[in-house]
């Protein structure tokens, strides 16, 4: 019987975590109790980890434990307010979430190499936003405002996180990629979100060969240092999380799945 180890990756110790169906995975600088796995042994980017986020425990898996695993195992990963479900519901309380997380893999996966959240569609942002963050395109492009074949990745990423950072880090990206990734954000304006995947070894090997090598290089123009506002702070997740949507759709036979954004109430 085929199974499956999900990974969830938080910043702080959350009881309803520990009851949950999952490996819970600490980063950042609180201390957590042992039934957190921690990045701090072996290879490791702990120092990284308020630019890197949740890649910070991605990077120590691949370095440290994948090697370990064995190779029919699905293996996934989630956060701690974002998690993998069994089929589409919606979740308004803990009990719910209890009840409906995905525990096992489907049948339906079984002709399937990768699995990824269904897509988040970004082509209706707010007018006045457009006009506050994305002026710039709009000075370049006016008929953005009016076309939303334009509202795309890219516009998007331009007006939260840096206009025009997403073309510089594109530029560090193997040639064989750059044009196809480029088009890619051009061309779509729904994303695969939150660095969530499940797949097995073979695959995940190949996706932070891939994703580390990147996001290493795009280190060297735009640093750690300088990256401290809400939008740029967690700079290197941003790029992890619209290069996932092209990789495993270009590298994978992979299929969209369900998930929640869930927060713990005191009451739920």
């Amino acid at each position: 019987m085929t199974k499956m180890k999900i990974y969830c990756v938080t910043n702080i110790e959350m009881k309803h975590l520990e009851k949950l169906n999952l490996s819970l995975a600490g980063v950042g600088k609180k201390k957590f109790n042992k039934k957190y796995i921690t990045s701090l042994a072996g290879k490791n980017i702990q120092y990284k980890e308020k630019n890197y986020s949740e890649l910070t425990f991605h990077y120590w898996f691949w370095k440290n434990e994948l090697k370990k695993i064995d190779k029919n195992l699905w293996i996934g990963f989630c956060q701690k307010r974002r998690f993998w479900l069994q089929s589409e519901k919606k979740v308004l309380s803990y009990r719910q979430l209890k009840k409906h997380i995905l525990k096992k893999p489907p049948k339906k996966w079984k002709n399937f190499e990768s699995i990824i959240c269904k897509p988040i569609k970004i082509d209706n942002p707010k007018k006045m936003k457009l006009l506050k963050r994305g002026y710039k395109n709009l000075f370049r492009d006016p008929s953005i405002i009016f076309d939303k074949k334009k509202h795309n990745i890219k516009l998007h990423f331009d007006m939260h996180h840096g206009f025009g950072v997403l073309d510089k880090a594109i530029n560090h990206l193997k040639k064989s990629e750059r044009n196809s990734f480029r088009e890619f954000v051009s061309n779509n304006n729904s994303f695969n979100p939150h660095i969530m995947f499940i797949s097995k070894k073979k695959i995940i090997d190949k996706w932070f060969k891939s994703l580390f090598s990147w996001l290493f290089s795009c280190e060297k123009e735009f640093g750690l240092k300088n990256l401290k506002s809400y939008d740029q702070q967690r700079l290197y997740a941003y790029l992890a999380e619209r290069y996932l949507s092209f990789w495993f759709k270009k590298n994978t036979k992979y299929l969209e799945w369900y998930w929640t954004f869930f927060e713990k109430k005191s009451n739920s």
